[in-house]
Parts: structure tokens; sequence; C-alpha cells
């Protein structure tokens, strides 16, 4: 998926990449024609006023010959930055336009509305900051140390102490009495409604990194989706928690200097919904 300018990861401490966000485009199967939504979702990016670079990335499900879906990506990325290039204005910037193929499956394509998911364009949008600069962001507010009377809609909050082994879903084991506490907040507090966002270290070649567990290309979905399946375990209703991967959009820390860095960015954050 997503790369940046290959001098820049050589470069790590010279020149920092901050991405802000992804958008995907999707695809009948066996096509790279742009839908009328598609067609509007690309013109809105396309007003985008602050200075950007986008990158595009085409992906196919891994149905039929695999050399014909890699020629199918690439015609969906260039589809796509075709459309883009006749739109956007001059601080935009359209720089990678590659088709991945079947490389980059988010699920496991058993049924059709996930084969759709695979049959995308994703567009990486990433704002340049200046050379040197770096990121040592404060954490958001503990949920789970916060006054419910005191939170507002749409604050994003930490889950402190909640992080992942490298690669995997799987969170460390100091974050099981935190996790517990939510459990205990959420269900002593029926009306909140959470949205868990997921968030990678160190894979700055790719929107987001692979689950070891899984072999799927979606780990920051993966982990906020664990701590989603946990609390469901425990009995807090599935329309409460939405759940959403965020890659290495955010991090808290970067360059990852240390271990103690990249255990800061394998992290799950909290945005509060509805109370």
């Amino acid at each position: 998926m997503m790369k940046y300018f290959v001098t820049v990861f050589i470069l790590l401490f010279c020149l920092k990449i901050d991405a802000q966000t992804l958008t995907s485009i999707y695809f009948k199967n066996n096509s790279f024609d742009l839908d009328l939504e598609s067609k509007q979702k690309l013109d809105s990016l396309s007003q985008l006023k602050s200075n950007f670079t986008f990158r595009i990335f085409g992906n196919s499900n891994p149905l039929g010959n695999e050399d014909l879906n890699k020629k199918l990506s690439e015609q969906r990325a260039k589809a796509v930055s075709e459309y883009l290039q006749m739109r956007v204005g001059k601080n935009i910037k359209l720089s990678t336009s590659v088709g991945l193929g079947i490389t980059k499956q988010i699920n496991d394509n058993s049924t059709e509305d996930l084969r759709a998911k695979n049959r995308r364009v994703d567009i990486f949008i990433e704002r340049l900051f200046n050379k040197g600069e770096k990121i040592s962001r404060k954490a958001p507010p503990s949920f789970l140390d916060s006054k419910t009377a005191m939170m507002k809609v749409k604050d994003t909050f930490s889950l402190h102490n909640v992080n992942f082994f490298g690669g995997r879903h799987v969170w460390l084991p100091s974050a099981n009495t935190n996790l517990f506490r939510l459990y205990k907040l959420l269900k002593e507090n029926p009306d909140l409604e959470v949205e868990l966002q997921g968030h990678i270290c160190c894979d700055y070649e790719n929107f987001d990194g692979e689950d070891a567990d899984l072999g799927t290309f979606n780990l920051s979905w993966t982990r906020a989706n664990s701590i989603r399946e946990y609390l469901l375990k425990q009995g807090i209703d599935s329309a409460r928690i939405k759940v959403l991967g965020l890659g290495h959009l955010n991090p808290v820390v970067y360059p990852e200097i240390t271990e103690a860095d990249r255990v800061k960015n394998r992290r799950v954050e909290l945005v509060l919904l509805k109370k």
C-alpha cells in the first residue's frame, strides 16, 4: 500500500512525513470503471485546500488469474489517478500510482461482501513537514480516569497502558487490568457509545501492517477489533462499539528510536460517539 518517498525512509531523521488520512474507492468485479459515488468522493478530495500529497494504490480480490488481477489493480489505480489529475489544484501533488494485485488483502474473502472490500483503490493523503521536525505528541486524556459527566462527544481518549506485541493484535499482559476497567465503565454507563481506533508502529512503507496471526494487512483494525471482541464477550452490546484502523497515521512518537517508542505507537485510542 502506502509508500513514502524512497529517499525519505533512508533519510529518516532529516525529513518528516505525517500521513493524515486514508480513503478508499471500490469497484465492481473485473471492472476499473468509476461509478457516480466514487466520482463524487474524488471530486470532494480534489477540493482540499491545504498542501497534500496523494498516493494511490490499486487492489483486487484473489479470484481468477493472478497476473490479470495485477493488471486490473493497475488499471484501477490509473483510473483514479487520471480522474484526479484533471481536477486537483497546484496544492495537491499526485505521487505514487501503483497496482498491488492481490498482495494486500484486508480480509479472508470468504463472502462476496468481503471480496468487494478488496476490489478497491486506497488513497493516502499526506502532509509534508519541515526538515528535522519530529513528533512527540502528548497522549490524550485517559478514558478510564476521566469523569463521564465531563466527557464530550467526538473527544479522543487514550487507553493508558493498553499496548500490543509487535506485528500482532494480541495485547501485552499489562493491558489486562485496564481493559477490565474499560468493560466495567461501559457496563456502568450503558448510554456510552465509542469508537475504538487502532494504531501501529514502524511500517512506513505501507499504510497498515501485516497481522502475523491472521496474515491480513489491517493490523491496526485487528488490534481495535480484538478489544471490541473482548468487550462483546463480557456482555457489552455490539451496537455500542465501532472499530476503525488508522494504520500509522497518528504516531505518538516519530521517528521511533527505542522499543519504548514503538510500544507507545502500538495502541488503541477511543473516541466518544454518544453519552
